[in-house]
C-alpha cells in the first residue's frame, strides 16, 4: 500500500488554492503527465483524502441576511448527527461541534430567523444558552502540511501502515491492516452474498 508521497501533497496543495485548476495545469507544476495527475486525484477520491470540490460562495451577495457566528451549548445528550442536520439548512455554511458541547454554526439568516434555525436541528430543550455573534470579517485559509496517510482497516479498525493491502470487491476498494483481516473480510463477505 503506497502512503501520501511529494507529489500527492503538492496536487492536494494546489487543488487547495483552486478546486477548478486544470489537470495540465497541476501536472506542469508537479512535473507528471495530466493522465498521472487525474489518476492519483482518482485514488485520493477514492482513499477519502479528497471528499468533493466545492465552491466557496459569499452567501451575502446571494442571500437576504446577515452572516452570523451560532454558538450553542448544549447537553450532553444530543446526538452525533446535530451537527449534519445543522448543516443541512438552508443558509448555514460551516458547523463545528467542540469536546465541550459546544456547537459553532456561521449562517447568513435574518435575525428573527436564528432561534428557528436552530429549533429544525436540535430539541431546544437540549441547548442550555445560544449566543449569536454578527461577524465582521472571517478567512478560511486551508493547509496541507506533511501529513501521513491513516485509512483505518475495514475488518479491525486498527490503523493501515505501509504493510497494508487493499482489494477491489464487487467494484469498491477496501483497505486492511494485514493479509489475515483482509482473509476474514473476504470470506464474510461472499458468505453474506451468498446467504443473500
Amino acid at each position: 500500500m503506497r502512503t501520501l508521497d511529494e507529489i500527492d501533497l503538492e496536487i492536494l496543495r494546489l487543488l487547495v488554492e483552486d478546486a477548478r485548476r486544470p489537470y495540465s495545469d497541476i501536472a506542469d507544476r508537479v512535473d507528471v503527465s495530466a493522465p498521472t495527475v487525474s489518476d492519483r486525484i482518482d485514488r485520493l477520491r477514492e482513499l477519502g483524502v479528497i471528499e468533493g470540490f466545492t465552491v466557496d460562495v459569499d452567501r451575502s451577495t446571494v442571500t437576504d441576511g446577515t452572516e452570523v457566528l451560532i454558538d450553542c451549548s448544549i447537553a450532553p445528550a444530543v446526538d452525533d448527527r446535530a451537527t449534519d442536520r445543522v448543516g443541512a439548512i438552508e443558509g448555514v455554511e460551516h458547523v463545528f461541534m467542540t469536546a465541550d458541547c459546544r456547537l459553532l454554526a456561521v449562517a447568513t439568516v435574518r435575525q428573527d430567523r436564528v432561534r428557528d434555525l436552530i429549533s429544525e436541528a436540535i430539541d431546544l430543550e437540549l441547548v442550555d444558552s445560544y449566543r449569536v455573534h454578527l461577524l465582521d470579517s472571517r478567512e478560511w485559509s486551508p493547509s496541507i502540511g506533511s501529513v501521513e496517510l491513516t485509512l483505518a482497516c475495514d475488518e479491525c479498525s486498527n490503523t493501515v501502515t505501509s504493510d497494508g493491502v487493499s482489494t477491489r470487491i464487487d467494484g469498491s476498494l477496501y483497505h486492511f491492516c494485514c493479509p489475515t483481516c483482509q482473509s476474514t473480510f473476504q470470506d464474510r463477505y461472499v458468505s453474506l452474498n451468498e446467504s443473500a
